[in-house]
């Protein structure tokens, strides 16, 4: 256990406290207040980010080959050859992590130098946040950030009651209750109380739960059990409360907010992965040619070397001990057959995409090609597919079902004379809600059906919503938009909620003010789907009022209760509008009925083991034989263009499903408003196809655990096998719809289908109970809506609305797949092209490991000469225009199916780059066998020859990017002629005098390019081999796009006549008729007030606004009683 002494710093250096850190060094358990989210210091950073970068494969293959090049025996390539292109990965790398840990130390430095007061030397002083330590009692005040993890002692509002905004843990601006144990609050105001405060804590161990707390409080021979509303996290901010005091629990790193700063899981795309195995392939290429030319270089020095006394170096080296001296040559001089630039470029691309997408989007990552790969798109309901903005439509009362309207004249008169209702005569009226039965208005007032009055009155009565007045308007602050919505509508209707205090309610009845005694709140909670408010009223009648979902309802109704089949029929009428959904019922008490349940009520919520399942025990008992009222139903509408969206992205074949907690009624007409399902489709349902459906279950009870542990090797088999049938079955369908899904089954969904179908996922979602699934598939898609952030800040992309979707992936996600696909498939090629030129002139050197380059053109040609074109084709370029790339969605299927770059392409890039370096280097051996120049002298030496073929290299490479290039832009064309330019002003100057006379031994060409570039029939060998290199790729692209076109040729071909063609245009959205089934409840992902009402903590002396006020307990997901899915 976690132990805590007030005012005690000594307590907690005692040596049973303390670790043993590093073989002596001990230190205590209890952390500082300073916190460290900065990885390197001044002494640490150089030798750790090495260390961090070296542990990469590719950095530490090009660390080996530097050491080797630095043996003379092995080395016929410069060192700086490898160093300059090292240096350079590894600079641009380090930069990159020394201004993210700067800016890591500055945001730490700020943190641990803010100010706070804490009691030393028996009086508040200002003290460092960093210098706080646990025990210690400090004092906040109205918007101070909170320092460490705290107890609330005391504070300025009425019972302790504390505001605090929780933004930096969830993301939330609205505000939560807090409150102080009564004991502290009534002897903790004053300064020279706190200072002798001396009370002992026991606790749980520091943890991430940062919705639950347990621990004691031992005081004055007295023990008080402490919970989570007495506790304030480090990271919020203290809001509408002048001051408060709090006892430091966990301490900097063992804070809760720290404690959840742990790792994000690392998400690599599918071309990473095959990226990596295809640079293995060419490393066991490499070492077998490598290996293959040290065999002919040992055969060599047999057969002729050992004979040619010219040959002798000086040293008396065995053939074989020279052909091993050889293998590690060539795999020095063969090295940029793994080229080190291509990692650095690949994350250049990526960052260019990834602005391009903010710029059109407002998103940014660094998996953009991914995006064009997705198989499965995974979509939450609420708040993703629809609005989450609930408004008042319809409703039943007594049978009679409330909404529409109802015309007594003909069509035409029906549409002019179809008017919103006039609350005008209603005071506390908010003129928001439209609604269009007259009717129903007509019964209110002449209140000839008690039910109808009755209904309303139970909706402003029975919630736990927060009322503020803002310049003299009702202000309300529910816990969930459903419930603002239904209170809001009482309102509207002449029933307002006006006021609460501890114990009693006011509402304003048809302008009549009446206030009841509230006798007790059984609040909601996910498994219950239900609460109750039990009320005097004022003639001194005990009624108990309940809310809930349809199934929990209906179990608890008396078997007399009158219309149960007439509201069962409009719960379906409900169901097929994708209406959410509330049954309404209430219950006559009697006093003494009353007085025997307060009794086991008032001893469960003392309880202080299993407090909430006592409670719920004896919820229990009360809510039973009620009689039903009616229901409520309320439009959470589509967001716009998501029928549009589903329907390309289907055309695009990328299969959807939704997981949602909501019914399956609800969840399957959501499905047919959104275009999921339509009248065609056959709806296969999860209950009828039990043998091969699997029910995502899990263990709740230490039983459950045990008998699973013991039957585990015997069921895993099976288990593996249902799954596998589970994602077989659902991917044979065109849509999936998951109902009454927990947020781990949402998650668990996902990674079946990564597991089973290696497929590419994309989840998308906006709150909390969406996140798990977020962050399990490959690409995690965070909606900014009504849920709070917390989908958003653990998201890969995040945006507002669904219909962006079809934006990110048909257009943005296609290019980027393309643009990487082209960059990879040339970047190989020309690395190829370049290399392997030293393949084929070792047969000519003896095998002797001698470069067909100049040292500073290996050096440079991947750095300045071949980098600048295909990295802005990797940024810039694009098959056809956006508009025709979500015109014609089936252009999406070929990043599926991985067509543009797999091992096949790989390979036909390998073999173009093995052809071109054939043509590179035979061509002008050829030219130059029996040459003499103008000048009567053969311009066929060494240092002309590596010239021409360098130059043939660099118009060649360039040049078939050129090809390569889809969209042309001036920067295209400037890049491809400019490294050319390039080129030849970076050699004539490195083979100019000068620079040898400075650098004599680093610079040998002198004089080369200037002697051989004057000869014309060294620019005619060039030009000849740039032809024969590129005139066959033009005739074999020719070729393909006349007798074998792709979609994006065709469409190509035809620009300009679909540019002119009217937009394509949706199909008409089709609605479900009439469900059989009744539609799903509509109630919060969290719990409500009732605790904080109840005690009265949220009662205050002096009012004043509060900005938001939302229930406490924010990551509490919404769960199902049903753990399974339904197709």
């Amino acid at each position: 256990t976690w132990q805590v002494k007030a005012n005690d710093r000594s307590f907690h250096e005692q040596p049973h406290f303390m670790n043993t850190k590093f073989f002596c060094i001990k230190e205590s358990k209890y952390a500082n207040n300073a916190i460290k989210t900065y990885k390197y210091n001044a002494f640490s950073f150089l030798p750790m980010n090495l260390f961090e970068q070296f542990k990469r494969a590719a950095n530490f293959y090009f660390l080996i080959l530097l050491i080797l090049q630095a043996i003379p025996q092995i080395s016929t390539l410069a060192w700086y050859t490898t160093l300059f292109p090292l240096l350079v990965v590894l600079g641009i790398t380090a930069m990159k992590d020394l201004v993210d840990d700067v800016a890591r130390h500055k945001m730490d430095n700020e943190i641990n130098n803010r100010t706070c007061e804490v009691i030393k030397d028996g009086r508040f002083k200002v003290t460092k946040w960093k210098e706080i330590q646990v025990g210690d009692i400090i004092r906040l005040k109205k918007n101070d950030f909170i320092p460490a993890d705290i107890l609330l002692l005391s504070s300025s509002e009425p019972n302790s009651l504390c505001y605090v905004e929780t933004a930096e843990l969830d993301g939330e601006t609205n505000l939560k209750f807090k409150m102080a144990l009564e004991i502290t609050h009534q002897y903790l105001q004053r300064e020279n109380a706190l200072t002798t405060f001396d009370g002992f804590i026991e606790c749980e161990e520091p943890n991430n739960r940062l919705d639950k707390f347990t621990g004691t409080l031992f005081w004055r021979n007295t023990s008080f059990p402490l919970d989570a509303d007495k506790i304030l996290l480090r990271g919020c901010v203290i809001r509408n409360t002048d001051f408060c005091h709090g006892m430091v629990i966990f301490a900097g790193a063992d804070t809760k907010i720290m404690k959840n700063s742990g790792k994000t899981r690392f998400k690599r795309t599918k071309i990473d992965y095959l990226m990596n195995y295809m640079v293995y392939t060419i490393f066991v290429v490499l070492i077998l040619v490598s290996a293959g030319l040290a065999i002919g270089h040992a055969y060599w020095e047999a057969q002729i070397g050992n004979n040619s006394w010219y040959l002798y170096d000086g040293e008396d080296y065995t053939p074989s001990y020279r052909g091993f001296l050889n293998f590690w040559g060539y795999i020095i001089i063969l090295n940029t057959m793994v080229p080190i630039s291509l990692y650095v470029s690949v994350e250049v691309i990526r960052l260019g995409q990834s602005y391009f997408i903010n710029w059109d989007l407002q998103i940014t990552t660094t998996l953009n090609e991914q995006l064009g790969q997705i198989h499965y798109i995974f979509s939450d309901k609420t708040g993703t597919l629809t609005q989450n903005i609930m408004t008042f439509k319809k409703c039943c009362i007594n049978g009679q079902i409330y909404g529409e309207w109802k015309p007594l004249l003909g069509p035409r008169e029906y549409l002019q004379r179809q008017e919103p209702v006039d609350f005008s005569w209603n005071m506390f009226a908010d003129g928001k809600l439209a609604f269009y039965d007259h009717y129903l208005i007509e019964q209110i007032h002449s209140g000839k059906e008690s039910e109808v009055r009755q209904f309303f009155f139970l909706l402003a009565v029975c919630h736990t919503v927060m009322v503020d007045r803002i310049d003299g308007q009702l202000n309300y602050q529910a816990a969930s938009p459903d419930e603002g919505a239904l209170v809001s509508a009482a309102r509207n209707f002449g029933f307002a909620f006006l006021a609460r205090t501890q114990n009693t309610i006011t509402i304003s009845e048809l302008g009549t003010e009446r206030t009841y005694d509230v006798l007790a709140i059984l609040d909601f909670n996910s498994d219950r789907k239900r609460m109750s408010i039990i009320v005097r009223t004022p003639e001194g009648n005990i009624r108990l009022y309940c809310k809930g979902a349809d199934t929990v309802i209906y179990e608890r109704l008396h078997q007399m209760s009158p219309t149960k089949q007439e509201t069962q029929d409009a719960l379906d009428i409900f169901a097929s509008e994708t209406l959410r959904t509330l049954c309404l019922c209430y219950k006559e008490i009697e006093e003494k009925e009353y007085e025997e349940w307060n009794k086991k009520f008032m001893a469960a919520s003392i309880a202080s083991t299993n407090r909430d399942e006592a409670l719920d025990k004896v919820y229990e008992e009360i809510e039973k034989d009620l009689i039903l009222l009616g229901a409520t139903a309320i439009e959470d509408k589509l967001q716009d263009g998501v029928p549009e969206t589903i329907s390309k992205l289907a055309k695009a074949d990328i299969k959807i499903w939704v997981l949602t907690g909501d019914k399956k009624e609800t969840a399957e007409n959501i499905g047919f408003a959104c275009e999921l399902l339509t009248e065609d489709t056959t709806i296969c349902y999860g209950e009828d196809i039990k043998s091969k459906i699997l029910k995502l279950k899990f263990p709740r009870t230490e039983e459950e655990r045990r008998m699973r542990t013991q039957s585990k090797r015997r069921l895993e088999a099976r288990k593996e096998q249902r799954q596998k049938n589970f994602v077989d079955l659902a991917c044979e369908c065109s849509a999936v719809i998951c109902c009454r899904v927990t947020p781990k089954q949402k998650a668990m969904v996902v990674d079946l289908v990564k597991r089973y179908k290696k497929a590419i996922t994309l989840a998308i979602g906006d709150g909390a109970n969406d996140v798990n699934m977020i962050k399990t598939a490959h690409i995690g898609v965070g909606i900014s809506g009504q849920e709070g952030m917390q989908a958003v800040m653990s998201s890969d992309y995040s945006f507002a609305q669904f219909r962006y979707l079809q934006r990110l992936l048909l257009v943005h996600g296609r290019w980027s797949y393309i643009r990487m696909c082209k960059f990879l498939r040339y970047f190989f090629y020309k690395n190829f092209a370049f290399t392997l030129v030293h393949f084929w002139y070792s047969f000519f050197n003896g095998y002797s490991a001698q470069t067909a380059y100049e040292d500073w053109f290996i050096t440079l040609y991947n750095v300045l000469y071949s980098s600048l074109p295909v990295l802005l084709m990797g940024l810039l370029d694009q098959d056809v225009s956006d508009k025709l790339s979500l015109r014609f969605p089936g252009l999406y299927v070929v990043g599926q199916r991985d067509l543009l770059f797999n091992y096949k392409k790989f390979f036909v890039s390998l073999v173009h780059g093995i052809l071109t370096s054939m043509i590179l280097f035979f061509i002008p051996l050829g030219a130059y066998l029996q040459t003499v120049g103008q000048d009567g002298e053969a311009p066929s030496d060494y240092q002309s020859f590596a010239v021409t073929i360098a130059s043939a290299l660099i118009i060649t490479v360039n040049f078939q990017i050129g090809l390569d290039t889809s969209y042309w832009t001036f920067v295209n064309a400037f890049s491809i002629f400019g490294s050319i330019a390039l080129y030849f002003g970076i050699m004539f100057d490195f083979h100019s005098a000068g620079i040898h006379v400075l650098f004599p031994s680093a610079f040998q060409f002198t004089g080369t390019a200037s002697n051989a570039l004057r000869q014309p029939y060294i620019w005619l060998t060039i030009i000849l081999t740039v032809a024969v290199c590129l005139l066959p790729v033009v005739a074999i692209r020719f070729l393909s796009m006349t007798i074998w076109p792709s979609e994006s040729d065709k469409i190509q071909k035809h620009r300009k006549r679909l540019k002119a063609e009217e937009q394509w245009k949706r199909r008409q959205v089709f609605r479900r008729g009439v469900s059989s089934r009744r539609s799903a409840y509509a109630f919060s992902h969290q719990r409500g007030y009732a605790d904080l009402i109840s005690s009265g903590r949220s009662i205050r002396k002096k009012r004043s606004p509060l900005d938001a006020i939302i229930a406490d307990g924010t990551a509490e997901y919404r769960r199902t009683v049903e753990n399974g899915v339904s197709l």
